[in-house]
């Protein structure tokens, strides 16, 4: 196993950060972690995890900052040690190149050199490309296996205060197991979304339920943080072509990629692919270009006003403020345009349509979305807020509707 002195790299007071998901650089993380007593008191910035590698005892060390509470990065919030920066996503390069968020150092996973010796981002370029252009040093670790992505930027050795060869394996592939709640619920979702469409789609069951019930859709686009299985499956049936698209006609364009081997087959030096950074996929005036933008998030929960929560549930933060609000927005007044929050009616024994949010207002309810459980679609643009509480009520779970409608109307104030 590779073992490199990170010393002389790193300075105590240092914030560092690095990519999330499958563009985590494990052999770099491994060695940060066993070599943390060394650099004094740092700073970590976390988003999506993946890995694990990071855990709460390496709190004696690291102070830990993240945009949310993704993946095994939970783990650091269950145990109270990840400080939160509610953040909307569109927002972190500006963090970033304005010094509020200050990156000394930055840790990157790329692709092997092309021929014209250039390394490539790999799986991710996100807010890495403001950090990028702002760290103190840059650490590249070579992974054979990450693909060859484009949409720059990209380094060459000189651009590294150093570079090694990876030994940390990619993770293997992990199917997505669908519920028939997950299925119902993408039944709803794919009634949404007409041929010509512009997807963005958020991570995990529901997405994926969605996505593998538009095969019969026609020349669909993709403009979106994450691409994962879900999407790569609809390129490789040719529902997806991005020819309809306002903006970057023919390219699916993407912060990141979260999938295994096949997600990086599509993505090796497939010229229909770019990855960008938040600067570009989460803008306001990119986004606002987009025709038939169809927005797809989840949430923790929703009340019968429409206010929407995203980041916390029985008083842990489980979520994030993320890019919802920057795509949902957009996707709101996208010439047919479709803004959709998808989630389970219950957790448990909870009911996730509640009368009022029990934690923050991630989305307000003046953002008028469309809501969808698995018992049907309440759309509450142009609803008025006695119009949305029946509407909200209907697709709540039948065992819960009473007792909501009751809750509501005895501790009701004002709306």
């Amino acid at each position: 196993m590779t073992s490199i002195d990170l010393s002389r790299h790193l300075r105590h007071g240092d914030t560092v950060m690095w990519g999330q998901s499958h563009a985590e650089p494990r052999t770099l993380i491994r060695n940060l972690v066993e070599q943390r007593s060394e650099f004094g008191r740092i700073r970590i910035f976390v988003g999506i995890g993946l890995s694990g590698q990071l855990l709460p005892e390496h709190a004696d060390h690291f102070d830990f900052i993240g945009y949310g509470a993704g993946g095994t990065t939970r783990a650091l919030a269950n145990a109270g040690v990840l400080d939160i920066l509610p953040v909307h996503y569109s927002r972190l390069p500006h963090l970033i190149r304005s010094g509020a968020l200050r990156i000394d150092v930055l840790l990157l996973q790329v692709s092997p050199p092309d021929v014209q010796g250039l390394y490539s981002l790999g799986m991710a370029r996100e807010y890495l490309v403001e950090a990028l252009a702002n760290a103190r040093v840059v650490i590249g670790e070579v992974h054979p296996d990450a693909p060859w992505t484009f949409g720059g930027p990209y380094l060459t050795r000189d651009d590294f205060g150093l570079l090694i060869d990876s030994d940390s394996p990619q993770p293997s592939d992990k199917p997505m197991s669908l519920s028939p709640i997950d299925e119902a619920i993408g039944r709803h979702v794919a009634s949404l979304v007409d041929d010509g469409a512009t997807l963005q789609t958020g991570i995990g069951a529901i997405p994926d339920a969605a996505l593998a019930q538009l095969r019969d859709r026609r020349d669909l686009g993709i403009h979106t943080g994450s691409i994962g299985d879900g999407l790569v499956a609809l390129h490789d049936e040719g529902v997806i072509t991005n020819s309809r698209k306002s903006i970057n006609a023919g390219l699916s364009v993407a912060g990141v990629l979260m999938g295994g081997a096949a997600v990086r087959r599509f993505a090796h030096l497939n010229p229909a692919l770019e990855l960008r950074g938040t600067e570009y996929t989460h803008a306001p005036e990119i986004l606002a270009q987009i025709r038939q933008l169809v927005a797809l998030n989840s949430a923790v929960e929703v009340d019968l006003t429409g206010q929407i929560n995203s980041e916390s549930a029985g008083g842990r933060y489980v979520g994030a403020v993320g890019g919802i609000i920057d795509f949902l927005r957009a996707a709101g007044f996208s010439e047919g345009g479709v803004p959709i929050v998808a989630l389970p009616s219950t957790a448990g024994a909870r009911s996730r349509i509640v009368p009022r949010l029990t934690s923050p207002v991630s989305v307000a309810r003046a953002e008028s979305c469309v809501i969808v459980t698995e018992y049907g679609i309440a759309d509450l643009r142009g609803l008025t807020l006695n119009q949305r509480i029946p509407r909200m009520i209907s697709i709540a779970h039948p065992d819960h509707r009473e007792a909501i409608e009751r809750e509501f109307h005895v501790s009701r104030l004002s709306l």
